[in-house]
């Protein structure tokens, strides 16, 4: 396992990438509703990312013809945009969007409702965006007290979606990732597992880290497409994502716009000065 590990300014240009990908995420955020297509999202995407000066990382990406992801319900993951694909009331999508600018790369991922949704479909984005942030809340702590270890991240968020009151599937197979000069980097970040494990967590690391949770049994099936992986049972399920940077100090969520400070209070790096 090669980790690419950053210099302080290298991380500055991977979070001007970010903040790229939490644009194009908060357009197609506030364009969700019925009748729309996934098509029509993907189009917002591309054009707030290429006006940004940037390149869409998922279009062309061994293939993939998209510029996000577009996962609708039972789709849990890597799900094509398609103009036949239409919104419709009571829908939940899980959007993930890439983007390189400068040669550096952000990625993060964001879970919508389509108009009025079922409570128990709220209740399974809020325990999904809250598992999130305990990983990311887990691995400034550990990069912090340099006492950290990879699988401290996915002991937390294992934890977050255990105690919410109702059982949910975790994905298995597909998690997080490290990233940097390439999408997709060493390490691999499960959602599950035993803490103090695996590489130590140092400054200089970038994680892009991302639950996925369903509504029923975590088995899942990739479609004949090659791409599109869905809940074997066909039930909802819930992808939420973001891309990290590790300081001495703390960290820097790169795909959020405010660099992670409402979520992380002291935890946050003071690099994010810089950056907010």
């Amino acid at each position: 396992m090669e980790i690419e590990i950053k210099t302080p300014e290298q991380l500055a240009l991977m979070r001007k990438a970010g903040l790229v990908v939490a644009a194009a995420l908060e357009a197609c955020r506030e364009a969700v509703k019925p009748g729309l297509t996934t098509a029509d999202l993907d189009a917002i995407a591309e054009d707030v990312i290429r006006s940004s000066g940037a390149v869409p990382s998922f279009k062309g990406y061994h293939g993939f013809p998209g510029t996000i992801c577009s996962s609708v319900n039972e789709q849990v993951v890597h799900t094509i945009p398609n103009p036949q694909q239409v919104l419709r009331e009571g829908d939940l999508i899980s959007i993930d969007c890439g983007a390189i600018l400068d040669g550096w790369h952000g990625d993060a991922a964001i879970t919508v409702g389509v108009g009025e949704i079922a409570p128990e479909l709220v209740t399974m984005t809020e325990v999904a965006v809250d598992s999130l942030w305990a990983g990311i809340a887990a691995a400034a702590r550990g990069v912090k007290s340099g006492k950290g270890r990879l699988t401290d991240v996915s002991y937390a968020i294992e934890s977050s979606i255990r105690k919410a009151p109702k059982k949910y599937g975790i994905v298995r197979g597909y998690g997080g990732h490290g990233i940097g000069t390439e999408m997709h980097q060493d390490p691999h970040i499960h959602n599950y597992g035993r803490p103090g494990r695996g590489p130590s967590l140092i400054p200089g690391m970038a994680l892009a880290i991302e639950p996925m949770i369903t509504l029923g049994s975590p088995k899942t099936l990739e479609l004949s497409d090659g791409w599109t992986v869905v809940t074997l049972d066909r039930l909802p399920a819930v992808h939420v994502e973001h891309s990290v940077a590790l300081y001495a100090d703390g960290v820097v969520v790169t795909t959020a716009a405010d660099g992670g400070r409402e979520r992380l209070g002291d935890l946050l790096s003071s690099a994010a000065r810089d950056f907010l």
